[in-house]
């Protein structure tokens, strides 16, 4: 099949758990390579209304504002003056909240009929508001439908209850990684996403194909029918023409896009994919940047997969942020970035992430220098679904069980410890020294940090600590000569790890729970 090849720069109680089985012998990279995975590049304006405040001095926390939701997966706000939330439930249902009068007893929508709801990660998955909704009173629905599970979107306009199916995606081999994302872009276009079709390890080989929309993300004009669609497709998506290839693709090579957003401000588009259960990473792309291949399941990550779909000459797209889920995750939550006013001096221009077992809240934003600040800012309650957010751009959360709505604020806390690190690399390995100082007004007494190794480091040694690695993630002790760090002093420790081409040192630190700043 001929392939147009495209350049870029990088839930449910087990819904969107990776699977634990991980890849039997994947190849590590250092760093992407520039003729096989690019970065995306930062967008020129994303930044519009940036925050000063250092990441690691900031603390999320949550307020419950709803209880008695079953099962709720996604959230989203209506631009009708109402200042209401629409909140999907598995089942079918949708449900209103107004922050003055509370969540809404009886359903807004009921669309139970039409829902396959049959094992834990179908159901009711998304839901999008246009901007005409004030006239239209229509929203735009996701859901896996009876009788086998096909993944679908459709048009259910509110004044008649009337369900149109639009586009409709076979996906009967596996009940799981069925995506459903919903969002509409800067360009007014619709944009859906769909998983590979579940399994293990992509057995559809979908992830690669422009045959099967399983795998991707589409790109529809809903305003407007074309021929026999109820639908058609803008005339710029990138695989139009394209002998074999399904034309509503806009972006391929996804595990399972359970959540993406697009920037307010700047228009571009981030992306939470789910992984295997090495890496869950999150995507950033330049508005436009249609076509691009962001690699499953030739990469899981940074990293090749074993036994992956790969093809040698093909572009890949590499993630701008990865975790491993020995940190403790599962899934990853795809959030916003925060464009709000409330919280504007503190986390304007931050993204904001969670995941659906560890409920940490992730931070991250453009340094300007091509790359990304990233911090643990917090968590979120247990089992986060959804972050939406209000026409205001606040942010709100639904998590699984026991189904809440929660909102989301923001405070300055300043961290409590320090980390300076000093590397010296050579050939094939590095040594790393930390200096961690406690900045706090308590002592500490035992201590454990954690960090990240950047993909292809391993620790051969180490001192004044007792370390263990799991992946890539780092956790390391006090000995009993250094246990207490009083205020406003230090402990050094280090270690010597092996590398296989990316010899950087951590980019983040906690301490004994909290965040601490890095090199300041």
């Amino acid at each position: 099949m001929s392939r147009r090849r495209w350049t870029g720069q990088l839930l449910l109680a087990l819904l969107l758990t990776t699977l634990t089985a991980s890849p039997a012998a994947a190849q590590s990279l250092a760093a992407p390579s520039p003729a096989t995975a690019t970065a995306t590049a930062t967008p020129a304006d994303a930044a519009a209304n940036p925050s000063s405040v250092p990441l690691p001095s900031l603390r999320a926390t949550t307020t419950q504002v709803a209880h008695g939701l079953r099962r709720p997966t996604a959230v989203v706000a209506p631009d009708d003056g109402t200042d209401r939330l629409f909140i999907t439930e598995k089942s079918g249902t949708v449900r209103a909240y107004h922050p003055r009068t509370g969540l809404v007893p009886e359903p807004l929508i009921d669309i139970t009929s039409a829902v396959d709801e049959s094992g834990n990660e179908r159901g009711l998955l998304g839901i999008a508001v246009p901007p005409d909704f004030a006239d239209s009173r229509s929203v735009y629905l996701a859901y896996t439908a009876l009788p086998d599970g096909a993944v679908t979107v459709a048009r259910y306009r509110l004044d008649d209850s009337r369900l149109e199916v639009l586009l409709s995606q076979p996906h009967a081999e596996f009940s799981n990684h069925n995506g459903g994302q919903l969002a509409f872009g800067p360009d007014g276009y619709l944009y859906w996403s769909i998983g590979d079709g579940g399994g293990s390890a992509d057995p559809l080989r979908a992830g690669q194909r422009l045959d099967t929309l399983l795998g991707k993300i589409m790109r529809i004009d809903v305003s407007r029918g074309c021929g026999p669609l109820p639908y058609c497709v803008p005339a710029d998506n990138p695989f139009v023409g394209t002998p074999g290839a399904r034309e509503e693709i806009w972006l391929y090579g996804l595990r399972n896009p359970w959540r993406f957003s697009f920037d307010s401000v700047d228009g571009s588009m981030w992306i939470g994919d789910v992984g295997q259960g090495r890496w869950e990473e999150v995507d950033h792309l330049r508005p436009g940047q249609g076509g691009l291949n962001l690699g499953w399941s030739c990469y899981e990550g940074l990293e090749k997969f074993s036994g992956g779909d790969c093809d040698a000459g093909e572009t890949y797209t590499a993630p701008v942020f990865t975790y491993s889920p020995y940190t403790g995750g599962c899934s990853v939550i795809g959030g916003h970035v925060y464009r709000g006013r409330q919280h504007a001096d503190l986390v304007g221009g931050t993204y904001i992430a969670t995941d659906y077992c560890s409920s940490t809240v992730w931070a991250l934003r453009p340094d300007g220098e091509g790359g990304y600040e990233q911090a643990e800012i917090g968590s979120m309650p247990t089992q986060v679904t959804a972050i939406g957010t209000t026409v205001d751009g606040e942010l709100y959360v639904v998590n699984d069980l026991p189904g809440g709505l929660h909102r989301v604020s923001f405070a300055r806390e300043e961290p409590t410890c320090r980390v300076q690190s000093t590397v010296r690399a050579w050939g094939t390995g590095t040594t790393v020294d930390l200096t961690v100082t406690n900045t706090g007004s308590t002592p500490v007494n035992g201590w454990t940090l954690e960090f990240p190794l950047a993909l292809g480091q391993t620790v051969t040694s180490d001192w004044n600590t007792d370390l263990t690695q799991g992946s890539n993630t780092i956790t390391a002790a006090n000995a009993s000569h250094n246990a207490t760090i009083a205020p406003g002093a230090s402990v050094s420790l280090g270690y010597l790890a092996a590398h296989t081409g990316d010899s950087s040192s951590p980019p983040r630190f906690m301490l004994n729970g909290d965040a601490c700043a890095v090199g300041r």
